[in-house]
């Protein structure tokens, strides 16, 4: 799988964003927090794509699911 975001002091202080793109990660969060959509979401950034954000939530979902 391949990485949807990175941290880049050099991009928003090294602040995680979405590969190719300034768009913080945090926006995401922010957004679905808020009871938006991912389709919202990515009317709102339209430099993201939707693979992007689908593969950041799996990545999410497999390290929350983790065994300890």
């Amino acid at each position: 799988m391949t990485k949807s975001y990175h941290s880049d002091p050099a991009i928003l202080g090294g602040e995680p964003v979405f590969v190719g793109t300034r768009v913080p990660i945090q926006s995401l969060f922010a957004h679905l927090e808020a009871g938006e959509s991912i389709d919202d979401f990515l009317k709102g950034f339209p430099s993201v794509k939707r693979e992007q954000v689908i593969s950041l939530l799996k990545e999410s979902h497999e390290k929350i699911l983790q065994p300890a």
